[in-house]
């Protein structure tokens, strides 16, 4: 009984992984680059790759310090409620273009990251001492190659394409330093702002530090 021929492998063929993360620099923005390989097991070189990535924080898969818990009360409630409560947040979704490669490339994926505590992911970076964020990176798109005959194919990335990373605080905390050292942002309505604003200009504050000190009642 002969044997069907295996079929080749097709530029669809993808594997991911995550080489490490940093700061974007010259960026206007805060900017955190995800360094992604991509390996092919086809034999036929990668035109290009439209990559769409979805990254999320799978914060069940790392535990806290009491000073954390205390700061995630916002996103998460006590810690007695923890088991129902503490859940995976989204953090961004963005779209590369991968150019051509043969074998395997590295791609960097640009996320801006925000000061703004109103923000889920923000506030939750925001909270930690330090350690690792665990993430999730799900991957789709569309994979452009050259077939057998030489003309362009295009195949959709399989959905269950993945890859995990343990992204060190420090790394967020450095790439929101270079823009905002040492700072934090708090969103006020406009209302509320002109009220600060005329309460620090009737008492002479310097700056919003001291307005906001003389408010919680520091000595």
């Amino acid at each position: 009984m002969a044997l069907a021929e295996r079929t080749p492998a097709t530029g669809a063929e993808l594997s991911f992984a995550v080489d490490g993360a940093g700061p974007v620099a010259y960026t206007a923005v805060p900017t955190l680059g995800i360094r992604v390989r991509l390996e092919s097991a086809a034999p036929v070189p990668i035109r290009s790759v439209l990559l769409d990535t979805q990254i999320q924080i799978a914060a069940r898969l790392r535990s806290y310090g009491a000073a954390e818990q205390e700061r995630l009360l916002d996103l998460f409630g006590t810690p007695e409620r923890w088991r129902d409560t503490l859940r995976t947040l989204p953090w961004t979704r963005l779209t590369v273009v991968v150019p051509s490669f043969n074998g395997s490339t590295v791609v960097e994926l640009p996320v801006v990251c925000t000061y703004d505590l109103e923000v889920a992911a923000a506030g939750y970076f925001g909270a930690l001492d330090g350690g690792e964020v665990p993430l999730e990176l799900l991957f789709s798109g569309t994979v452009f190659y050259a077939g057998a005959d030489g003309r362009l194919q295009a195949e959709r990335i399989a959905w269950t394409k993945e890859a995990t990373y343990e992204l060190p605080v420090s790394v967020w905390r450095e790439t929101m330093d270079r823009h905002f050292p040492g700072s934090a942002w708090l969103r006020l309505s406009r209302d509320c702002y002109d009220r600060l604003r005329a309460y620090r200009a009737r008492n002479a504050f310097a700056n919003w530090d001291e307005a906001m000190a003389a408010l919680l009642g520091d000595d």
